[in-house]
């Protein structure tokens, strides 16, 4: 059994909120104590696991393939450029090469995860074959 119209739009819709908040927090001069209080490359790698999870997720008819992973490090790359024009923050390529290694891990994580049950349903489509 495949992953369902429903859930498929749910995953999209979780993945748009995941971007504007992280869009939001990226940019903000806010500071939110929760959030600093994990390591900032910790968060850049969690992050992007996530979202290549969601994307991965969202657009289930294909596999984690170069082109959603090349959209992913370029939305980190399009944060890092932004930031660099924002006072009070800072452009980081240490930020691009985590964001990189959460999507590395994802894809390393991908054996394990089509053994988890609520996540195996994605990987049981006969279009999406990996």
């Amino acid at each position: 059994m495949s992953l369902s119209r429903l859930n498929i739009i749910g995953f999209r819709l979780t993945l748009l909120a995941t971007l504007i908040m992280i869009t939001y927090l990226a940019t903000t001069y806010i500071h939110y104590p929760v959030i600093e209080d994990i390591h900032d490359k910790v968060g850049h790698l969690l992050a992007f696991y996530v979202l290549a999870l969601l994307a991965d997720f969202s657009f289930p008819d294909s596999r984690l393939n170069l082109s959603k992973t090349a959209l992913l490090l370029g939305y980190g790359l399009f944060i890092e450029i932004i930031q660099y024009f924002l006072p009070g923050r800072m452009c980081s390529l240490y930020d691009l090469t985590a964001d990189a290694l959460g999507l590395v891990i994802y894809w390393a994580s991908l054996p394990a995860l089509k053994h988890v049950p609520l996540l195996r349903r994605r990987w049981s489509s006969k279009r999406c074959l990996q």
